[in-house]
């Protein structure tokens, strides 16, 4: 189906993703709008899943939250468990914790079930976005503490920084905002310019294939 979908850097479901209308204090962007329409949630699955191979994850782990959302569905397309990392105080099991700064510059913590897998277990890190970095930074040192190893990242976009270029160098890195697009571009100046025609409306569900809304002209 890949040839339906356009070119690899003009992956139509990025344009669905809604602008911030709530200020500063929240992210730029709101890219859910993909998840609740079901054409664009499975070619964005598609996309991401044709670059992993399953035989070099062994469970794949969701970052708080928005991360459970993609990390759960590629588990289940890749045939492997599931993982949750979540902000501290939510699990009810001993935990091992970290504190991290987030994108919008607050310290907080995050925590992994303890013990969650055996020594050298492969865990496929997920968040829906990387901005930053400093997320990840503490998965990649809860997963660490207990003797596994990162497989990799996956996000719908990276943003190119100094900390996520050494996240590329370092691990295998799989994002649907291919590097040296204009999303690509676009994300890194935190506007995209399909903002510009942007419509609700087509990002309402869809029951497959035929009833999937037209890319924005942007």
């Amino acid at each position: 189906m890949t040839d339906l979908k356009g070119p690899r850097d003009d992956r139509w479901y990025l344009s669905l993703m809604s602008p911030n209308t709530k200020g500063p204090q929240f992210a730029w962007l709101d890219p859910t709008s993909i998840y609740i329409n079901s054409t664009a949630f499975d070619d964005l699955l598609d996309d991401l899943l044709a670059e992993l191979d399953a035989d070099k994850i062994d469970v794949v782990a969701g970052l708080d939250a928005m991360g459970f959302v993609l990390g759960a569905a590629l588990g289940a397309r890749l045939g492997r468990g599931f993982l949750p990392i979540r902000k501290a105080g939510k699990l009810c099991v001993d935990t091992d914790k970290v504190s991290y700064g987030n994108y919008s510059g607050r310290t907080q913590d995050m925590e992994m079930r303890s013990p969650a897998f055996g020594k050298g277990t492969r865990v496929l890190l997920v968040d829906q976005w990387v901005e930053t970095g400093g997320t990840m930074d503490g998965a990649i040192r809860l997963v660490e503490r207990q003797g596994g190893s990162v497989a990799g990242m996956v996000a719908i976009a990276m943003e190119e920084n100094e900390n996520t270029a050494a996240y590329r160098k370092s691990y295998p890195v799989v994002t649907a905002v291919v590097q040296g697009s204009r999303w690509q571009t676009e994300c890194n100046a935190q506007r995209l310019s399909s903002f510009d025609t942007y419509r609700a409306e087509r990002t309402f569900p869809t029951a497959g294939r035929t009833a999937a809304p037209a890319p924005a002209t942007t």
